[in-house]
Parts: structure tokens; C-alpha cells; sequence
């Protein structure tokens, strides 16, 4: 992991179709390394064209200028995500250079913010249903059984493609630093078997996670995106009943 915050997933802030095959209109945006913890996370964005023409941006990256250009090429930014309450790093940028944009943050965000000195303008909370603005196509749910890690999950229907931000993390240890791939091991979050990370897991009830769980499976995905690794391009839900196994029981 290079000053510069390479990942591996190479071309950085670039638009990458997910699924040309069957869809258009969903992109994913793979980001520099960011710090978490003092350790180097990868980044990734994932953006969906709605029916209207506007764009809905999953967990925003670095804005850079052939980026914001990019974007602008696919149509008017219209719904900014925040979907945990550590995912909310790049938002601001993002409204400034959007300032027409709504913006969406899962239970606990602006509070987790404010806790780190950082005052966002948040226009909605995220729920369990979708709004009208991208109802019946892009189906939510925000996951039960934590009081600490409250994350909105969304399944883009056109794509089959379920998209997750840190109830998965899938890291592929050869992209890493060296010192950091036993740790990654240790904590079961290493590519391809990736899993929640275990200090997150610990604050779930499994009942009720595994309520959220079959929820998701009922949608049908057949392409899991995740915000940290590698992600999955098929076998969703088989990946899915593998990583929360001990949920669904």
C-alpha cells in the first residue's frame, strides 16, 4: 500500500459497469485507501441511473475533477447514501458539488459525525421501506439486532445485485500490507470467505440478524457488492447463507 492510497483494484475513481450483461445503469467507483483504526481500508462507491435519469450514490468516495465529470456525463446526482455510521466521510464533498442532491443517512450517522467533530446536513433518515424517489427499484431494509451498528442494505432489482457495506468484508490479503494480512485472518475477514468482522458480529442478536438475513435472500441477488475487498459478481445468495450461517440456524 503505496503514500499515494493504491488498493489493488486499479483504476481508482473511475466509473465500472457492474453488470453490462443486464443492466446499464449500475456502476461501482473503487476509491484510494482511507485510515480506519490506522488501518488502510479500500473505498468503493456504487451508483445506480434511476428511471428518471438521476443518480443515487451509494457510500461517496473522494469527488475528484475527471470524476465529477464522469458523473455528470450520466446524469443529475439526485440521492447521496450514507448507509452506516461510518460511512459518511466524503459526503460533504459531495453536497458541495451537488448542492441539489438529497442526502440519506442510516440511524446513527449524523450522531457518530457530530462525535468526531464533523456537523452534516442530513435530509432524510433511511427505514425499512424505500422512498418514492426509487421505489420498486431499489428495494431497503435496515439490519436488526444491533444497537451500535445500524446498517441500510439495498437490492437494485434490474441488476440482481444486493449491496452491502461492512456486514461483509472481503479482503484480498495479496493487496495488502504485509503486516496487515495476519490480522485480516485472524478476524475472518479475509478473501473468499469473507464475514462480518468479528467486534461487529459481537454486538448482533442472531435472531434478529438472521430475520434481516432471510429477508435479503428473498430478494434473490445474484451479484453481492461490498464496500471493503473483493466482491462478488455471482453466487449472492449462496455467499450470503455462507457468511451468516450461524445466524440462520
Amino acid at each position: 500500500m503505496n503514500p499515494a492510497g493504491a488498493t489493488g483494484y486499479a483504476p481508482l475513481d473511475v466509473l465500472k459497469p457492474v453488470a453490462p450483461d443486464i443492466s446499464d445503469d449500475i456502476w461501482l467507483i473503487d476509491g484510494p485507501a482511507i485510515s480506519f483504526y490506522h488501518l488502510p481500508f479500500p473505498t468503493r462507491s456504487t451508483v445506480i441511473r434511476l428511471a428518471d435519469g438521476g443518480l443515487w450514490v451509494h457510500s461517496p468516495i473522494r469527488l475528484t475533477d475527471p470524476l465529477r465529470a464522469a458523473i455528470e456525463a450520466l446524469g443529475p446526482v439526485r440521492h447521496l447514501v450514507a448507509p452506516n455510521w461510518i460511512h459518511y466521510a466524503f459526503v460533504a464533498e459531495w453536497q458541495a458539488a451537488f448542492p441539489q442532491a438529497e442526502s440519506w443517512a442510516a440511524p446513527g450517522v449524523t450522531e457518530r459525525a457530530r462525535s468526531r467533530g464533523m456537523s452534516l446536513r442530513f435530509d432524510h433518515l433511511l427505514g425499512d421501506e424505500a422512498p418514492e424517489a426509487w421505489a420498486g427499484q431499489i428495494d431497503q431494509l435496515v439490519v436488526k439486532g444491533s444497537r451500535v451498528h445500524r446498517e441500510a442494505v439495498f437490492f437494485h432489482r434490474a441488476s440482481r445485485s444486493l449491496i452491502l457495506t461492512d456486514l461483509i468484508e472481503n479482503f484480498e490479503t495479496r493487496k495488502l500490507p504485509w503486516w496487515m494480512r495476519p490480522l485480516v485472518r485472524l478476524a475472518g475477514i479475509s478473501a473468499p470467505h469473507g464475514h462480518m468482522p468479528p467486534d461487529m458480529r459481537a454486538t448482533f442478536d442472531k435472531a434478529a440478524l438472521g430475520g434481516s438475513i432471510r429477508t435479503m435472500l428473498d430478494w434473490g441477488p445474484e451479484r453481492l457488492i461490498l464496500a471493503h475487498g473483493a466482491w462478488y459478481r455471482d453466487n449472492a445468495a449462496a455467499e450470503l447463507r455462507r457468511a451468516f450461517r450461524s445466524a440462520l440456524r
